[in-house]
């Protein structure tokens, strides 16, 4: 009994930071942002009163709307997120509040980019128990809330943003999620990107705000080549394990920190760009909400149908990474 998504819902808040905006706020130009990264803007939930939650509710209604079932019938609620309404209680709960899910558990995954693979495939494995047969995982962030907009190198990646599915039992063999790998390597990945405030290690003070570690850690260097090799080595796994060819795949459904990032994983899969979906320019790095943003728009552009074989690969703090075959059932 595989795991099948029924509905994909998005939410991008209204608000336009581009990069012509942040040529005002720091030495950068918009020629050298898209030429390093692809991103021409991003979205900004400026409302101080609206965190990660509120755009896990946009989402939540819109995928009960789209599947046209009540929140009463959601059995679990996964959050993937790095940047949670608060350490406690989890967003997944406040989620739930949002939409009246009573009959669901709930609880927030953090593995920064690649929490919203890691929570389809923890979803998925309920689907499989039998234990569950309708579940949201939704993968949001409100990354402007711990971005340092003095800091260059980490200023014109990311952007805020959510997206989310609806998974349910397969009810026809050979679709679904058909496989996944997952990975961490703690050991070489905790240096290089992280947010060192905040936590148990250093509770926020004056000293720790002082010297701005609330805000996220990005060596650069480091991130970008350790992401292009895991996620084409992933990616690799993904079609060897499973016998694809290029011409097997109709696409392929990757992180969006950076478009060369983005076009190393594809040539190393040899598709050609027409397989290769990116939104990178227009939202940014959304963090977990890339992947389910992209389902989302792939469904709403009708570009799906019964049996299309997509791979989803990403690449996060901690390190973490991941890959997910799956084949489409609508």
């Amino acid at each position: 009994m595989k795991a099948v998504i029924t509905a994909t819902a998005k939410y991008l808040p209204d608000s336009v930071l581009s990069n012509h905006d942040l040529e005002l706020m720091l030495e950068t130009n918009d020629e050298w942002i898209r030429t390093r990264t692809g991103i021409s803007e991003r979205r900004i939930l400026r409302d101080p009163e609206k965190a990660t939650s509120y755009m896990c509710g946009e989402v939540a209604r819109q995928l009960l709307e789209k599947r046209g079932i009540s929140a009463d019938d959601i059995e679990l609620i996964i959050v993937a997120t790095m940047t949670p309404d608060m350490l406690f209680p989890s967003t997944a709960c406040f989620t739930q509040s949002i939409i009246g899910a009573k009959n669901a558990w709930a609880f927030d995954l953090n593995a920064a980019c690649s929490g919203f693979l890691y929570a389809l495939q923890t979803a998925s494995k309920f689907i499989e128990s039998g234990l569950h047969k309708k579940i949201m995982v939704i993968g949001a962030d409100k990354m402007s809330a711990v971005i340092d907009y003095t800091d260059r190198s980490t200023a014109i990646l990311f952007g805020d943003g959510a997206g989310g599915v609806i998974l349910e039992p397969a009810k026809e063999e050979g679709f679904g999620i058909l496989d996944a790998r997952m990975y961490a390597d703690g050991e070489t990945g905790t240096d290089h990107l992280l947010m060192t405030g905040g936590g148990s290690r250093h509770p926020a003070t004056h000293e720790t705000v002082d010297k701005r570690m609330h805000y996220i850690y990005q060596d650069g260097k480091q991130v970008f080549k350790s992401a292009v090799i895991s996620m084409a080595n992933v990616a690799e796994e993904i079609m060897t394990r499973n016998r694809l060819t290029a011409d097997d795949i109709d696409y392929l459904v990757p992180h969006q920190a950076n478009q060369r990032i983005i076009n190393a994983t594809a040539e190393r899969m040899g598709l050609d760009d027409a397989k290769v979906v990116s939104n990178v320019g227009r939202y940014g790095n959304t963090t977990a909400g890339t992947i389910p943003i992209c389902l989302a728009e792939l469904d709403e552009e009708k570009k799906l149908h019964k049996g299309s074989n997509l791979v989803l690969v990403s690449f996060g703090a901690g390190y973490t990474w991941g890959g997910i075959y799956l084949k489409w059932n609508q």
